[in-house]
């Protein structure tokens, strides 16, 4: 890896959930904190053309101080988010993608984000892996439930 090259942290996992049903919890912002590790979850504005949509500012809390203010860019419904981190943790370009392939009668998850190699990036990338590998398991948790209580294959594993 080069010295400019940027940070990156990742979380992959699979579902028996369709993809409609992935999609359904992570299109949402306002739903995150009843799946995932966060304490609170939803939006300061929505998307310039539907709520969860491009230009929607969502606020994420994390832990007991910590919140993010995310701004969405892209949507391809039911396959693919992107949105940028505007303000909370010490990063410059940071840019998540959220990625769902369907994989049988279920779906594979892979959800990344790439940022500047700064200090403050060094400083919080193993906390984010962290929180990237929590995420990835409470939403695999949320998609098999949904799916009717069936454990991903991933998951039994």
């Amino acid at each position: 890896m080069g010295r400019n090259a940027p940070l990156r942290v990742e979380a992959t996992g699979a579902t028996t959930a369709a993809p409609a049903t992935v999609w359904a919890l992570v299109e949402d912002a306002d739903t995150y904190h009843q799946w995932g590790p966060w304490r609170e979850s939803g939006y300061d504005r929505p998307g310039d053309l539907s709520p969860h949509g491009p230009g929607a500012i969502r606020r994420i809390g994390y832990g007991r101080t910590t919140t993010t203010v995310e701004r969405v860019l892209e949507v391809e419904p039911g396959r693919r988010l992107v949105y940028e981190v505007v303000s909370g943790i010490p990063v410059k370009n940071y840019k998540a993608v959220v990625e769902l392939t369907p994989a049988g009668s279920g779906t594979a998850v892979h959800w990344s984000a790439t940022f500047d190699r700064t200090l403050g990036g060094r400083m919080v990338r193993r906390k984010l892996q962290g929180v990237y590998d929590e995420m990835m398991t409470d939403l695999i948790a949320a998609g098999d439930k949904a799916a009717g209580g069936r454990p991903s294959p991933a998951a039994a594993g």
